[in-house]
């Protein structure tokens, strides 16, 4: 069996090395990369194969080798001067011997350094090319060297890098040299697996540059291929290995046994082609010598091209060159020219920007192209779109006009309809067009090669320009312009025009105001005319704000201004045409004259003066053409026959007088009623003025106002000036200048009150309203405002009584029991009463006193004795009164008395009111006492005893002991601390005080909250005494400071776990700085999930151990988890055990003590002590010196030496085999190591000392530890046995450890299955708890709420349901008896304020019992009001018929009186009628006649002027009658003065009936005022104005009888005066003199 293995042997290495000499068939091209053949590079390169040193160069050289003794050679010779022969040269080592391992004859080769050469020696192999370099296999044929290193140079030798370091010892050797394994594929290490110094000769270093252990994701990535890719590979040897005799002696025959030799050298690779060839040629210069030898230059596929095939063909640049692909070849593609070029390059920033598809660039493009594919036509030339762009001819040369295009001449290259370019379209100038770009465009002219833009622009301004199309001249650009524009560019308006714009015309007249302009100009821009002053607007047709035009007779002067006149003032009316000036006229007698005096003249001109007036008696005058008079609701003005010049600076006094025309006697009766004097500006009739009549009191006939607008001559403008206190704002009208008056103001500046007002101030004039009855006329005192009041009437309207009397127009005395001289005017109530009395008659007396002041009575008003006198200062009632029946007085006591004399205080009041000076004053208990109880408070002193709403102290200002709040407001809370983190100090009986104020309580150290009821931020551990601990959170592992106020626990972050977060995450262990790695604690066979969080270690329960508890403990077989305690036998196993670890324990003490000590104690090795004696024996004779026993020993001391060697040479090897032992024991216990954790710890740690001991040796050369080895050895053996009995227990197909494994699988599949599900739903159930705890939070905030408004508490309820902290209950709140407790005295909830609320309505339904009586009584009332407001409305309704029947008499008898009866027969005929009444002769009698009329219609007044005038006027009219008849054609005149002053008397009488009816419409106003009264004076009061009414029908009644006689006379009279009106034509009204002085 032995041999068969060996021939085996044989062969595998036989083909084995023909496989490494021999090359590998080239793979071809697939889809992708080509791969070409790989083999040995040293094949067919000796000549590159080189090295440092080589034995028998220069000669023979001898040397030996190291074997056993019953070898014959041991010593050879070497000379390699000639390259090896097998024939004539064998004993050359030259290194090209490396490339074959044997010889022709099967005859084994090698090179071999020179003897004891240790550093500095290498083999280098030079490459011409680069080539892939795959790994290495090198066959020594002596030892293998203790260190060395592989080199690449990739750059043919000037650069050098390590491929990897080899040695025995690496941290020795090459100590900055990682030692560790291989993580990266191109990591440097240091490795010791090939440098062992067994096995003595045939020893292999294999090194892979593409370590199999490591993944590549990329084998065809840069950085792979650059790791592969050499042009020279260097092997260095740095360390002999040798047996340590060479320390001692250092002679050549010692050295000549060490040595380095190499049977084979192999050098696996390929030619580097990147993946762009499959077979590879001989560089040029370089002879294929050998069959299989490895060629270094590419036969490039994919158009490229090169040694190495590193780029692309020749006009193949369309795409990167890049290394091949499994599935990409990378072909070098040809780059697209169109047939317009045959060079190209490859450009990266174009091959970026088509998105990586092409980036060839064409070179020298030819006929007249360009562009990276010669695709496009030079500049000057197009494409010709007939033409294929192959075409040699498919670029065409522009044709434009260089003057007008752009760039000279270039046109579109090609035609493309999306960037609106058109092969062979010229480009032209901006403002040039055309095909050739040979004309300017529309709006342009004078082409030029010199401008840029070609053409230059007209500039026409568009709105003053004819046609927009051809705007001005191509060729002098002169532009033709619209018919009120002028300039160049058509830019400017003709003079007097303005506002260039789009119109047909172009520009806009002007338009300037000739009265309020200087002149027909106004600016271009906006058209504004050039204004006088104080104009405005753009024709200067508007005043300014603030000015106004004044109308042609602005300058008038009043004539009731003018000194020693009588004036006679105008009522103004709303609805009525005002047709005066100022306040009214000057009444004027025949004959009178007035004064003027004129200083205001504004400018030196000719004015026309005009007077205004009216005559008394009111009639139409038929207007005479020869007279310069207008009638405009009968205002007369006269105007001077010539103008009058008046200059400035100058005082004119203007004489008028007024005289009746025709005669010669002044008439005494004759007036002339005189309005104001004017000066009107004289105008020449050159001054166009367009005249509107207006028939308003400025209405001057042709000189009437005229709008500014209708000036055509000078304007004058003037200041409004309006009185700041009699206008509303400063602005007028802009014609006339009349300011804006406040009521019952008037003036054209509004400085004056109107007539009937007073007081002008800045609220305006207040109306004088005299009282009809009191007053003698309606105009009072203009400062005052007094009116003229009749005898018997007094006040300022004279509406009222004398004093001492009342009831005006009726006055009667007061009537005030002698307490008082005055009472109110209107309802008769005494004032100011005397002698302690009150009351509206001063009938009864003031409180404080007592009895009855009424006169007559013998009695009057005492004062209250409660218990002092009122004003003595001792007195606590308000009143009182005697009671008869217990001839006592009872006094009524003010608040906070009591008594019958107010001599006590009442409950809730303190003091001494017995006292003088004494009194009672409220109790100061801050409204915390109920003030109906007797024992709130001290009655003396004051103190508070009953406080209530938990309040306390001597005022109930403070509140209790364990409450808080304001107990000024009621508002008296109990503390709500908690006790767990309030002071122990501060709580007793489970209570705890808080801050009498604030409510906040006294927190234990880090405690916060008001009510001490939760850690400070960052702290926790509530409830404890010493208060609340800080978190201590890792601040790096930690989300924050923050951790929960109960348990401690931090909120980790993701892999952190602990309180606080400085240990893994839950179910992990390690250290979470460095690694966290999980549990996987069994969940069969450990007591929690959670492990060890320092070892990771498992709490394993009974029966279970291993790391994480799943496998069956020491003592137990079986499959876990169904673990059962083994057979008894385990125990004799157990001894056993117990007995190899008590030896090895033994082993190790012994070991370290001979560290320690260096000696060997103890049975020694026979072998050993004898070779120690001979040793001894060399030594004393070197050390004696004797040269006679010295060489008398040379022989033996030769021998001894020997043998020496050669035993240190089988010991070396003995050694060897027991290190070898020791590895293969340490594989074994790292398999013992779960079931013994203790004894393979042990067994480290003596392996690693035997380990290092034998090394120690080894380098020194010692033997002291030979028995220690074999104490090893057999040790070694009972360690084999164990763990075979062990593995027997624990492994096998049926075995425990098997069951718990497939186990283990099956459960770990099912877990991966049904994790993600689980980790769904518990995902899921942890959001919905989630979600439900904040809905609980939020639905216990909400109860909370709502019980704090519903019951006033916090509805914090205890385990038994009671709420100590809450006295006033809330929701789960129950009492001691269970029932449930809400609201109560001193709680602010709805129900507490509810019973408050019932509580309430009962007293008021107890009220409203005891108000039913009062209630039907007020019925009773009520009804009986109702009955005479019946009965006033009756009489109302009555009064109201009555007054419509009088107020329809009264109309009809004004629709007589206003029947027009112009004729002179019918005047005569009415002077008849009423010449036919008998009416008294003299004057007594009439008055008697006038008095009975005032008696019948009592409140009318002026009725006797008015009969008394009518008389008058009918005597005048008889006498006009008679004179009428007899007189002659001259007498027409006094006939009309007649008739006049009858017409005048007519409408005096229509004045008086319309006063009469002012009179019954005020009796009516009297009459609604009675409403009030009661029903008997309405009675009364009604029959009186019936009777009145009565009385006032038959007065009217005679008197229409009159008027209808007096119509009838005065028409009679009027037809007669028709023919002598008819002659006196010539005649002049009145005679008008005008003297004007000039004051010097």
């Amino acid at each position: 069996m032995s041999t068969m293995a060996a021939c085996l042997g044989i062969f595998i290495l036989a083909l084995s090395v023909v496989g490494q000499q021999l090359p590998s068939s080239p793979h071809g091209c697939m889809e992708g990369s080509c791969y070409p053949a790989t083999g040995n590079l040293l094949i067919g390169r000796a000549i590159n194969l080189t090295a440092t040193s080589t034995c028998g160069l220069h000669g023979p050289e001898h040397y030996c080798i190291v074997s056993h003794l019953q070898d014959s050679d041991k010593c050879f010779s070497c000379d390699s001067r000639q390259p090896y022969n097998p024939y004539y040269h064998r004993h050359s080592h030259r290194v090209e011997n490396v490339i074959q391992l044997k010889d022709r004859n099967e005859d084994f080769t090698w090179w071999q350094s020179v003897n004891g050469v240790c550093e500095g020696v290498s083999i280098k192999l030079n490459l011409e090319a680069e080539f892939h370099f795959t790994h290495l296999i090198m066959k020594f044929k002596t030892f293998r060297p203790a260190a060395m290193l592989i080199e690449r140079s990739s750059d043919f030798g000037h650069s050098w890098r390590p491929y990897r370091y080899f040695a025995y010892n690496c941290t020795r050797t090459f100590p900055r040299i990682p030692a560790h394994a291989l993580h990266l594929i191109n990591d440097v290490i240091c490795e010791e697996r090939y440098s062992d110094i067994e096995p003595s000769t045939e020893g292999e270093v294999i090194y892979k540059v593409l370590d199999p252990a490591i993944h590549v994701r990329d084998p065809y990535s840069l950085e792979i291929q650059e790791l592969l890719r050499i042009t020279n590979l260097r092997i260095n040897f740095t360390k002999l290995h040798t047996l340590g005799d060479n320390l001692l002696d250092r002679r050549s025959d010692v050295l000549q046994k060490y040595y380095y030799a190499l049977y084979e050298l192999v050098v696996r690779g390929s030619c580097f082609c990147y993946g762009h060839a499959s077979e590879c040629a001989p560089v040029p210069g370089v002879e294929a010598r050998d069959s299989g030898m490895i060629h270094g230059r590419c036969v490039c596929k994919h158009n490229t091209e090169g040694l190495n095939c590193e780029h692309c063909r020749d006009f193949h640049h369309d795409m990167p060159w890049s290394p091949a692909q499994p599935d990409n070849p990378h072909t070098c593609r040809e780059c697209n020219c169109n047939g317009h070029s045959s060079e190209c390059h490859f450009d990266m920033a174009v091959y970026l920007a088509t998105g990586n598809t092409s980036g060839g660039v064409c070179d020298d493009c030819l006929h007249n192209t360009m562009g990276r594919n010669c695709e496009m036509c030079k500049p000057f030339y197009y494409q010709d779109p007939s033409r294929d762009i192959r075409d040699p001819g498919v670029c065409t040369a522009c044709d434009c006009d260089p003057v007008g295009s752009m760039e000279g001449g270039v046109c579109d290259s090609h035609t493309d309809l999306d960037m609106g370019m058109i092969g062979g379209q010229c480009r032209c100038k901006p403002n040039v067009k055309g095909a050739r770009c040979d004309d300017c465009k529309e709006g342009f002219y004078g082409l030029s090669q010199n401008d840029p833009q070609g053409c230059q622009p007209c500039n026409c301004d568009p709105r003053g320009i004819i046609m927009l199309g051809t705007p001005c001249d191509q060729i002098s650009g002169d532009c033709s312009c619209k018919r009120y524009v002028t300039g160049r560019y058509c830019n400017q308006c003709l003079p007097e025009y303005w506002g260039l714009s789009n119109d047909l015309a172009g520009c806009r007249a002007c338009t300037c105001d000739f009265g309020g302009a200087y002149n027909n100009r106004c600016t271009v821009e906006n058209g504004q005319c050039e204004c006088r002053s104080h104009l405005i607007g753009r024709q200067c047709s508007d005043v300014q704000p603030g000015y106004f035009c004044a109308a042609l007779d602005y300058y008038k002067y009043e004539a009731e201004d003018a000194p020693d006149v009588r004036s006679v003032h105008r009522q103004r009316s709303q609805g009525h045409t005002v047709t005066w000036t100022g306040p009214g006229f000057a009444r004027v007698k025949d004959g009178a004259g007035l004064v003027f005096s004129i200083d205001n003249i504004p400018y030196a001109m000719e004015y026309d003066i005009i007077i205004r007036y009216e005559p008394e008696v009111h009639f139409t005058v038929q207007e005479v053409p020869c007279l310069p008079q207008c009638i405009i609701h009968q205002v007369l003005y006269v105007k001077m026959p010539r103008p009058f010049c008046f200059e400035p600076s100058n005082r004119y006094v203007v004489a008028i007088r007024f005289q009746r025309h025709g005669v010669s006697q002044r008439h005494l009766t004759a007036f002339i009623l005189v309005d104001s004097v004017s000066l009107s500006l004289f105008l020449p009739c050159v001054c166009v003025c367009t005249c509107v009549r207006v028939c308003v009191y400025r209405g001057l006939g042709c000189y009437s106002e005229c709008h500014i607008s209708d000036f055509s001559c000078l304007v004058v403008t003037t200041e409004c000036q309006c009185d700041p206190q009699g206008s509303l704002s400063a602005e007028c009208d802009r014609i006339g200048g009349q300011c804006h008056c406040k009521p019952n103001v008037i003036g054209r500046r509004c400085d004056q009150c109107a007539p009937g007002t007073y007081g002008f101030g800045q609220y305006g004039c207040t109306a004088c309203d005299c009282h009809s009855q009191g007053s003698v006329g309606h105009q009072c005192d203009p400062g005052t405002g007094q009116c003229p009041c009749r005898q018997g009437a007094s006040g300022r309207q004279c509406s009222d009584c004398q004093p001492g009397q009342w009831g005006f127009p009726s006055c009667r005395q007061c009537e005030c029991n002698g307490h008082a001289d005055h009472c109110h005017p209107q309802t008769g109530q005494c004032q100011s009463c005397r002698d302690y009395t009150d009351g509206p008659l001063c009938d009864r007396c003031v409180n404080g006193f007592f009895g009855n002041p009424v006169l007559g009575s013998g009695d009057h008003c005492r004062p209250c004795p409660c218990p002092g006198n009122p004003g003595s200062g001792h007195s606590h009632g308000d009143s009182c009164q005697a009671d008869h029946a217990s001839n006592q007085i009872l006094c009524n006591c003010n608040p906070g008395y009591k008594g019958n004399r107010c001599d006590l205080c009442a409950p809730g009041y303190y003091g001494n009111p017995e006292h003088p000076g004494g009194q009672c004053r409220p109790c100061q208990c801050s409204g915390n006492i109920d003030t109906e109880d007797p024992g709130s408070c001290d009655p003396r002193t004051g103190q508070c005893l009953r406080c209530l709403y938990n309040t306390d102290g001597s005022s109930c200002s403070n509140c209790k002991h364990g409450y808080y709040g304001n107990a000024l407001v009621q508002d008296c809370r109990r503390c709500t601390c908690v006790t767990a983190g309030t002071q122990q100090s501060y709580c007793s009986g489970g209570h705890c005080h808080c801050d009498s104020q604030t409510g906040a309580c006294p927190c234990r150290d880090n405690v916060v909250g008001d009510n001490c009821d939760q850690c400070a931020p960052e702290h926790w551990n509530f409830g404890t005494d010493t208060g609340c601990e800080r978190c201590g959170c890792h601040p790096q592992h930690a989300t924050g400071p923050h951790c929960n106020m109960f348990s401690g626990q931090c909120h980790c972050r993701q892999g952190f776990g602990g309180r606080q977060c400085t240990e893994c995450e839950q179910f992990h262990w390690g250290d979470p700085r460095v690694q966290c790695e999980e549990c996987n604690c069994h969940p069969l066979g450990s007591e929690s999930a959670q492990c060890d969080r320092v070892t990771g270690a498992c709490e394993c329960r009974t029966g279970a151990s291993g790391l994480r508890c799943d496998s069956c403990d020491r003592g137990f077989s079986g499959a876990f988890p169904k673990c059962i305690p083994c057979h008894p036998c385990f125990e004799l196993w157990d001894d056993t055990v117990c007995t190899i670890r008590q030896e090895l324990e033994r082993i190790r003490r012994e070991v370290q003590r001979i560290l320690e000590s260096g000696e060997i104690p103890g049975v020694e090795d026979r072998r050993i002590h004898e070779l120690e004696e001979k040793l001894a024996r060399l030594r004393d004779l070197i050390q004696d010196g004797d040269k006679d026993r010295i060489h008398q020993g040379n022989w033996e001391s030769y021998m001894t030496m020997w043998h020496c060697r050669a035993e240190i040479a089988l010991t070396d090897g003995r050694l060897m085999g027991v290190a070898r032992e020791l590895n293969g024991i340490q594989v074994q216990d790292e398999v013992l190591r779960r079931n013994l954790t203790q004894m393979e710890e042990e067994l480290r740690d003596l392996n690693t000392t035997l380990e290092q001991h034998w090394k120690e040796m080894v380098n020194n050369s010692e033997f002291q530890g030979s028995i220690i080895f074999l104490d090893i050895i057999f040790l070694r053996h009972i360690s084999q046995e164990a763990q075979q009995r062990c593995n027997a227990s624990v492994s096998g197909p049926f075995s425990p450890v098997e069951e718990s494994k497939a186990i283990r699988e099956q459960t770990e599949d099912l877990l991966s299955e049904r994790k993600d599900k689980f980790l769904r739903t518990v995902a899921a159930q942890k959001k919905s708890l989630s979600e439900l705890e904040n809905k609980v939070r939020d639905v216990d905030k909400k109860v909370h709420q709502l019980s704090h408004k519903v019951c006033g508490g916090s509805a914090n309820s205890s385990s038994n349901g009671t709420c100590p902290n809450s006295p006033c209950g809330g929701a789960g709140c129950r009492d001691s008896d269970g029932q449930r407790v809400c609201g109560g005295d001193g709680c602010n909830g709805t129900v507490s304020a509810s019973l408050k609320g019932l509580k309430y309505a009962d007293d008021v339904t107890n009220n409203l019992t005891a108000l039913q009586d009062i209630a039907m009584l007020t019925q009773d009332v009520k009804n009986q009001a109702m009955d005479t407001l019946d009965k006033a409305q009756k009489k109302k309704d009555l009064f109201e018929n009555s007054n419509k029947k009088l107020k329809e008499f009264i109309k009809k008898i004004k629709e007589f009186l206003t029947v027009e009866g112009a004729d002179p027969e019918s005047i005569e005929k009415v002077a008849l009628q009423v010449l036919a009444i008998s009416l008294p002769v003299n004057r007594t009698t009439l008055d008697s006649v006038v008095q009975q009329i005032k008696d019948s219609i009592n409140n009318l007044t002026d009725i006797e002027g008015v009969f008394n005038n009518t008389a008058e006027q009918l005597r005048q009219a008889k006498e006009l009658l008679n004179r009428a008849k007899d007189s002659s054609r001259s007498h027409t005149w006094p006939v009309c003065d007649t008739a006049n002053m009858t017409k005048q008397a007519l409408d005096s009488s229509e004045m008086a009936i319309q006063k009469a009816a002012e009179a019954l419409d005020q009796a009516l106003k009297n009459l609604n005022s009675t409403k009030n009264s009661t029903a008997m004076d309405l009675e009364a009061m009604q029959m009186d104005s019936m009777m009145r009414l009565a009385n006032l029908s038959r007065g009217i009644d005679e008197l229409k009888s009159k008027t209808d006689q007096n119509r009838e006379m005065a028409q009679d009279a009027t037809n007669q005066a028709q023919n002598a009106t008819l002659e006196a034509l010539g005649l002049e009204e009145v005679c008008v003199c005008v003297c004007v002085y000039v004051c010097a």
